[in-house]
């Protein structure tokens, strides 16, 4: 029991010493995360179709 009391305070000094980020920056790396995922979805689904139409022009 000990040792799990020596973690909760251990957790608790560690997380007095985290830098957080401010809501700028929060809002900054969503939209990058936003952005690259639809351009990852873009980005798939335009080779999705081309393989498709490749694959109807080889049947």
């Amino acid at each position: 029991m000990k040792r799990f009391w020596n973690f909760l305070k251990s957790v608790v000094a560690e997380m007095k010493v985290v830098v957080w980020p401010n809501a700028k920056q929060t809002r900054t790396d969503t939209s990058i995360v936003v952005w690259t995922t639809i351009f990852f979805a873009i980005f798939l689904g335009v080779i999705d179709w081309a393989i498709q139409a490749a694959l109807k022009l080889l049947a």
